[in-house]
Parts: structure tokens; C-alpha cells; sequence
């Protein structure tokens, strides 16, 4: 199986192609002042899942809650105020460095279609960071649950076939195992797993899956996945 054998992309967003725990890092350090200097990556991701398992809902509005969360957790400054100014934080987290420049060479071989838990709000804003390289976009407001439930990939498996597209022409791209590529491979999709924090130790800011599935393709960044592709290409 080769990667030029598909015709659409599918992509997380947030974690893949979003370095959204370089956000939380440094809207936390920065909001929380002397209090959140010493504080370890792991000490502020454990409270940040917590507090967005408790607070499950858009994430243009809910991130506010979270902060205030982690924030009570950690003993850091929960006003309203540095809620207010994490929320803003959400819409800027910056992309991977190759996230822009990965996606603008894949769309010219491949559709790329967006699958992500944020809403339609916060997903414009990361489109437009991205450089806007998405044909189609699918979100949480769209389909009304979040991955991993099997119906947000059913639901977006039904918006590509009225596009003419088939299953087996369908690559679903991603970082986390436990939203995407687990259930992704189960439901019979082929998967690349971009894994990002290739070299950590733990999972980092994304829930730790029951187990690592294998995936079909697996790259440490999405650069090298295009890399990849390019190789194919030029050998054919």
C-alpha cells in the first residue's frame, strides 16, 4: 500500500496539524505568574484534561471553564479576567512549524478535509493559520458528537461518498491515538499517524489510549509524510 493510492486527506487538526500544548504552556505560565514558573509540562496537562473532560463543550466558549479549572487545581489565579484572556488563547495556538508548508504541497495530489472536535468558530481561526488548505471542513458542530465516537467518522465517510468519494480512497491523518487513530483503524480506515511527540515520554496533553494500535503509515511529522509522497512520485 502506498500513500499515493488514496485520493482524499483527512486530518485531526488540534495536535496534528495545531501545536495546541505549546498554547496551554504558555498561556498558562504566562497567566499564572510567579506561581506557574516552576511548574512542569505534566503538572499543567494533567488539570487541563481534567478540567476540558468536566468542560466537554464548544471550544470557542468552554476553554474559559477550563482554565479556571486547572487553575484552581494548580493555585493560580482564577478570575474571570485571566479565564477570559485563555479563551482568547485558544483561537491564536500557533501550528507545527510544518504544518502550513506540509499541507500546501499534499493538496496538490490529495483533498484535504479537516475532522476535528473544535467548533466552527475555532476551527476558522486555525484554518486561517494554516493558511486556509482545507476542501472540505468537518467539526463538531457538524455532526454533533466528538471523536472518538465512530459516528463523527460516519458522518464525515457520508459527506465525502456525495462527493463521489469511496471509502477505500480515504487516508485519515492524525497525532492521538485515543481520539483518532485507534478508532479510525477499528472502523476499517487506513491512518497515518503523525506522531509528534515522537521522543517524549507519556502522551503529553491527549488522554493515554487503552493501547497503541499500529498504524498503516506512521511519520514523525507531517513534513516527512509529504516527503514521503514526493518520493512515491518521483518514482513513478
Amino acid at each position: 500500500m502506498k500513500l499515493t493510492d488514496f485520493k482524499v486527506l483527512t486530518f485531526d487538526v488540534v495536535g496534528t496539524l495545531i501545536d495546541f500544548e505549546r498554547g496551554v504552556l504558555a498561556s498558562v505560565r504566562r497567566l499564572g505568574g510567579p506561581a506557574a514558573k516552576d511548574l512542569t509540562d505534566d503538572q499543567i496537562f494533567q488539570p487541563y484534561m481534567r478540567g476540558r473532560e468536566k468542560f466537554y463543550g464548544r471550544s470557542s466558549h468552554a476553554m474559559a471553564h477550563v482554565y479556571q479549572f486547572l487553575a484552581k487545581e494548580l493555585g493560580l489565579p482564577d478570575d474571570d479576567r485571566s479565564a477570559t484572556l485563555f479563551q482568547r488563547d485558544v483561537l491564536d495556538w500557533p501550528a507545527f512549524e510544518d504544518s502550513a508548508a506540509a499541507l500546501k504541497r499534499l493538496r496538490k495530489h490529495f483533498r484535504l478535509v479537516a475532522m476535528t472536535n473544535a467548533d466552527r468558530v475555532a476551527l476558522s481561526a486555525y484554518a486561517h493559520t494554516l493558511g486556509d488548505p482545507f476542501d472540505d471542513t468537518v467539526c463538531c458542530d457538524d455532526t454533533g458528537v466528538a471523536k472518538p465516537d465512530p459516528q463523527f467518522f460516519a458522518y464525515n465517510r457520508g459527506r465525502q461518498a456525495a462527493h463521489g468519494y469511496k471509502f477505500g480512497d480515504i487516508l485519515h491523518t492524525a497525532q492521538s491515538q485515543y481520539h483518532d487513530i485507534g478508532v479510525a483503524t477499528k472502523l476499517g480506515y487506513a491512518t497515518s499517524w503523525i506522531e509528534r511527540r515522537r521522543g517524549k515520554n507519556g502522551f503529553g496533553a491527549t488522554p493515554e489510549p487503552q493501547a497503541v494500535t499500529e498504524p498503516t503509515f506512521c511519520f514523525p511529522t507531517l513534513g516527512a509524510m509529504a516527503d514521503a509522497v514526493d518520493i512515491e512520485l518521483a518514482a513513478s
